[in-house]
């Protein structure tokens, strides 16, 4: 026995001596922990008391992993949005601070991703990686830092591109009623950035989940998702997650663009946004203003589409283009949130029921549709006959409006009806089909010229694809120039406008003089 004593003696000691070094390194440390419980819960809304300590926009923590946002803070109690389901949620469970704002994930990896505004994916296709987190809520930048909106944001779409441009680091509002095609403008807007090096960043606000899927479908088809984001509230999700929704998304868009990368993002639509914004300020008691709308509502939208700006040189030259939509009731532009919002944007692009009823689409009403800034940012090209153009259609639709009455039109009035009739066509578009920069310019130099005068309407649109398919034998040394040249020379005009007549002499109903030698009639098909 004394042997094994002694020989299991300088074992114990070691042991002991390691616990008693232990024992002396350990310092407990306190960790204060501010907890308080809930007084009553309501739809998206919880009132919390117990927390003196936390501060406005302060994310706290609820049991089951759900979290809200302090929204209100009074002397004694807290009103806080909920970020998540709350059916398990009763008064008098514990509610805890976590002395941090709310922030979304950002970087990379969201790149062709379905998310929600708290980052988890939509898309069953595993985690998400990203780079770091950033806040929802940030300054807009210094108005020294910006830099003027120089660079244009190609739609795809011959009438915006042509008659209302949107330039990189602009705020272009999207409005009209219900089903007149506002979405697909943004899609359509999204799929033509392919190769153009933009970012996009499609944020889905209280929508249908039907429609969400068949946008995200869309993109997936076309291509588009290897450069786009896609951030999604459902109509049947709680309304704070709509309120943050556009604010994470903007982050996300925010990371891109200090990053010296330019890009798009569209929030569809800002009238759910701005309705959930008042669902909460009523649930909060909040004083209800014009059409029970807070006083705040501006400033919501406002801090939110600032942050749309395009940075300087020095600061990555990054730009963030924003396409908020908003919905009209009965086509009226003037109701509270539409005119707030045409206040802050940089001009806006309304879309008229009248014109989709008539099969005009996209159904931009050409009239009430305003680019403040784009024409600045617009191709030299573009500028040389966008001018004429525009002042042709809008006269067009004047005179049609006055020759419905039956009035008896003189030669020049017929004319200008009839070459404002084949504008209309020409601006046509069908849906998912972007035309490229060499197409639209050959398309509208030939309608300024008035080489589409003669074509009968009812064959317009495949003149009008024809004269497409032989834009691509502009050569490369024009179409270079398309980008690059202050003014488009004669010369240039003069290639691009024989390819156009070349390509319409079989539409044409018998020789015409001024197009060329080589014009043809029809021949008439055999009964």
């Amino acid at each position: 026995m004394s042997e094994s004593a002694n020989t299991l003696q300088p074992v114990f000691d070691r042991a002991f001596t390691g616990i008693a070094q232990a024992r002396d390194a350990f310092a407990p440390q306190l960790a204060p922990r501010e907890i308080g419980v809930i007084a009553s819960i309501s739809t998206g809304i919880a009132h919390v008391s117990g927390l003196p300590g936390a501060g406005f926009e302060e994310l706290l923590a609820f049991p089951g992993d759900v979290f809200g946002i302090a929204f209100n803070v009074d002397e004694d109690e807290i009103g806080v949005v909920l970020l998540g389901d709350y059916w398990h949620l009763h008064a008098g469970d514990q509610v805890e601070r976590t002395g941090r704002v709310m922030d979304v994930v950002v970087g990379d990896g969201l790149l062709g991703r379905v998310i929600d505004p708290l980052g988890r994916p939509l898309d069953n296709a595993g985690s998400v990686r990203a780079d770091k987190r950033r806040p929802i809520e940030q300054p807009a930048a210094h108005i020294m830092d910006r830099a003027p909106v120089t660079v244009p944001l190609q739609t795809g779409l011959k009438a915006i591109d042509a008659l209302i441009p949107i330039g990189r680091g602009q705020r272009e509002l999207i409005l009209g009623d219900r089903q007149t095609g506002k979405t697909t403008i943004a899609i359509d807007t999204i799929l033509n950035q392919r190769g153009q090096e933009v970012v996009c960043v499609y944020c889905a606000i209280g929508q249908r989940a039907s429609a969400v899927a068949k946008a995200v479908a869309t993109l997936r088809e076309k291509g588009a998702m290897d450069y786009t984001v896609v951030v999604v509230t459902e109509g049947n999700d709680p309304p704070g997650l709509a309120y943050i929704a556009p604010y994470a998304a903007t982050s996300i868009a925010e990371y891109f663009m200090e990053a010296g990368r330019d890009v798009l993002i569209v929030y569809d639509d800002l009238t759910q946004h701005a309705r959930a914004y008042r669902e909460l300020s009523l649930l909060l008691r909040r004083p209800p203003g014009r059409e029970a709308f807070p006083g705040d509502i501006f400033y919501i939208h406002s801090r939110l589409l600032e942050r749309a700006t395009h940075m300087r040189k020095d600061l990555g030259g990054g730009s963030l283009t924003a396409l908020p939509i908003i919905e009209t009731e009965a086509q009226n532009i003037s109701a509270y949130i539409p005119t707030n919002l045409i206040s802050i944007t940089d001009g806006q692009i309304y879309l008229s029921p009248s014109l989709f009823e008539l099969g005009v689409l996209p159904a931009v009403d050409v009239g009430k549709s305003v680019s403040r800034v784009g024409g600045k940012a617009q191709r030299a090209a573009y500028r040389a006959v966008a001018g004429d153009l525009k002042l042709a259609y809008a006269q067009f639709e004047e005179l049609e409006t006055f020759a419905r009455f039956g009035a008896r039109l003189d030669d020049a009035t017929r004319k200008i009806i009839e070459h404002g009739r084949r504008i209309r066509a020409c601006l046509k578009q069908p849906e998912s089909d972007p035309v490229s920069v060499p197409e639209q310019l050959t398309i509208l130099l030939a309608l300024t010229a008035n080489l589409f005068d003669l074509v009968p309407l009812d064959r317009m649109t495949a003149a009008e694809r024809a004269v497409r398919d032989a834009a691509t034998g502009i050569p490369a040394k024009v179409s270079a120039r398309f980008d690059t040249a202050d003014t488009l020379s004669e010369d240039d005009r003069k290639v691009i406008l024989d390819i156009a007549r070349h390509a319409l002499e079989t539409f044409l109903p018998s020789p015409q003089p001024g197009l060329g030698s080589q014009s043809k009639p029809v021949p008439k098909k055999k009964p």
